[in-house]
């Protein structure tokens, strides 16, 4: 017969035992983990170096000149007090002198060891410092002195608060704030084990901790005031980047719906050209009229997708469709401006209190729709741009027809009175360099000498292309 197994009871809600010790064991686990945050933070965070001054370039050097001036000082300093208050002559003032010296200068490149250094100074000097001062108050050398000896420090001396304030305030200038915190609690307790003394020595703990603490504070204030400064440049950076992305996008959005038109123009007059072809031929054979009725059902099955991506590209309400400023009113579905129009784009802009002159040199040809459409929107950029930023000028239209394009030219004068301020951003620019990007052509701008603005492009255009607003038959003859 089996023996009977004796089990423990389950703890209530079916948990296994808990076993004995485990709350130890978790606060050992919390306390390795804290040991582990500390040497993390007080023993192998490394600070970047102190970088210069961005501004003034002349006085880029100067914290660290001056942190340099004021280690000489303390070397010089530190012994003549050590030797004074406590009696450590010889080669300890000299060592602890060039050890808060030497803090001073290393915690322009590494504050963190640089604080290791000044408070271990601190902590060796009280311990190898006599517990009694040499020269008690009350008690004079002869000739004895007209005021009372004051007591010596303890246990920072007026040298040793120096060297670490400006060590603590160069550490917060670069190191996260819990670092910060860790340094000030590890500085009070090393403070505070150490101010134990005789009498007839001033306390200088509480004033010490006080200052460290002050510095402390005000450098990590600066140091968040610098990184909220270089978020703040770096979100401007990406919200002016975003910005330019999204207007180059809208852009190139409103260069498809034009393109649209003009695509959907040539289309229609390609399917009415291949309904009334096999009337102008007698007796066409059955594979002419099949091939005929085929590109016209092609035609129209490419308008309906056309009308379809009308439907998305075009906005419902546009602003300025086709005018230059608040718009003229023209409805969304108006034909394509052309040179043809140029004339009362000029006259809408004298209106609008700009002198405009212009003038066209060459042979007058008709152009390709695309071509004389992206004319027509970089003259009216560059005169709305006049109208914005340069009031009061004269501008300065050339137009000249060469045998592979046409060169658009607007310069305008000197303003005669201050641009009111305006949200653009040279985003305009964008579009006419897309414009003149998407045919194959320039586009140049710059400053004039005279204190004026200039826009050239040249929109590349084969002469022996049919005009776009007569188009030609199957036999060559012009469709009337």
């Amino acid at each position: 017969m089996d023996e009977a197994r004796h089990t423990e009871p389950a703890e209530p809600g079916g948990g296994a035992p808990r076993p004995e010790g485990g709350s130890n064991k978790g606060w050992a686990l919390r306390g390795l983990g804290l040991l582990r945050v500390l040497r993390d933070d007080l023993w192998t965070f490394v600070a970047a170096p102190l970088p210069p001054l961005s501004r003034p370039r002349r006085f880029r050097w100067a914290p660290h000149v001056l942190y340099c001036m004021i280690a000489l000082i303390l070397m010089g300093a530190v012994p003549g007090e050590l030797d004074d208050d406590y009696g450590l002559t010889g080669g300890f003032g000299m060592a602890f002198g060039l050890a808060q010296g030497g803090a001073v200068v290393l915690a322009l490149w590494r504050p963190l060891p640089a604080w290791w250094l000044s408070l271990a100074a601190m902590f060796v000097t009280t311990q190898t410092a006599p517990r009694t001062p040499l020269v008690l108050p009350g008690q004079f050398p002869a000739p004895r002195p007209p005021h009372p000896t004051p007591m010596p420090p303890w246990p920072w001396t007026a040298p040793g608060i120096i060297t670490c304030a400006l060590v603590l305030f160069l550490l917060a200038l670069r190191a996260r704030t819990r670092v910060c915190a860790e340094v000030l609690a590890l500085t009070a307790l090393v403070t505070v084990l150490s101010a134990p003394a005789p009498v007839r020595y001033e306390r200088t703990a509480p004033a010490a901790l006080v200052i460290f603490t002050i510095v402390l504070l005000v450098g990590s204030a600066l140091r968040g005031r610098r990184e909220a400064r270089t978020q703040l440049v770096e979100l401007s950076t990406v919200t002016a980047e975003e910005r330019a992305r999204r207007t180059l996008l809208e852009e190139r959005s409103r260069i498809a719906r034009e393109l649209h038109d003009v695509v959907a123009h040539h289309m229609s007059v390609i399917s009415i050209q291949a309904q009334v072809a096999p009337h102008l031929v007698e007796n066409p054979p059955d594979e002419l009229r099949e091939n005929l009725d085929g590109i016209r059902k092609n035609a129209l099955e490419a308008l309906t997708e056309l009308r379809r991506v009308l439907g998305v590209l075009r906005s419902e309400n546009p602003g300025d469709p086709y005018g230059i400023g608040s718009g003229t009113g023209a409805a969304p579905d108006s034909p394509q401006p052309t040179l043809d129009r140029l004339d009362a784009l000029v006259e809408n802009t004298r209106a609008a209190g700009l002198e405009v002159l212009t003038e066209i040199t060459g042979e007058v040809r008709p152009l390709p729709s695309g071509v004389e459409l992206s004319a027509y929107r970089i003259i009216q950029e560059a005169l709305s741009n006049a109208l914005r930023h340069a009031p009061g000028s004269t501008v300065r239209v050339e137009l000249g027809y060469f045998p592979r394009g046409l060169q658009a030219r607007v310069v305008n004068s000197r303003p005669t009175r201050p641009a009111a301020p305006s949200p653009g951003a040279g985003h305009g620019l964008l579009g006419m360099r897309e414009r003149a990007t998407m045919l194959g052509g320039t586009l140049v701008t710059s400053k004039t000498a005279s204190g004026g603005f200039a826009v050239a492009c040249f929109l590349p255009s084969p002469a022996e292309l049919p005009p776009h607003d007569e188009p030609t038959g199957p036999t060559g003859e012009k469709n009337r």
